[in-house]
């Protein structure tokens, strides 16, 4: 888990952030340096729901909430990455806005 030490806008409106992470969390990014997304897990505050279906219910559906379906068109595609922490496991799935 990682934390922004240090933070300064520049003159176009933008943000730099300095930022300290545990060296498992950099290994994750693959070496990506663009396309990098900051996200706290204390802000995730709608509650979602699992569900588990199947013989040992071995197939898991995440549901996306009500509040968070609003214009929602499911492309053919969806990627997901998961990220294990020591207390915590985040699921973040990524498509095309169409």
């Amino acid at each position: 888990m990682g934390s922004i030490i240090s933070s300064h806008v520049k003159e176009d409106g933008r943000v730099v952030f300095e930022v300290v992470v545990d060296a498992d969390e950099a290994l994750q990014l693959r070496g990506n340096i663009n396309d990098v997304h900051i996200f706290s897990e204390n802000v995730a505050d709608i509650s979602a729901r699992l569900l588990q279906r199947g013989k040992k219910e071995a197939t898991k559906y995440f549901l996306v909430p009500r509040e968070l379906r609003k214009d929602l068109i499911i492309p053919r595609k969806v990627y997901c990455q998961r990220i294990e922490t020591k207390t915590k496991t985040i699921f973040i799935y990524v498509m095309e806005n169409y």
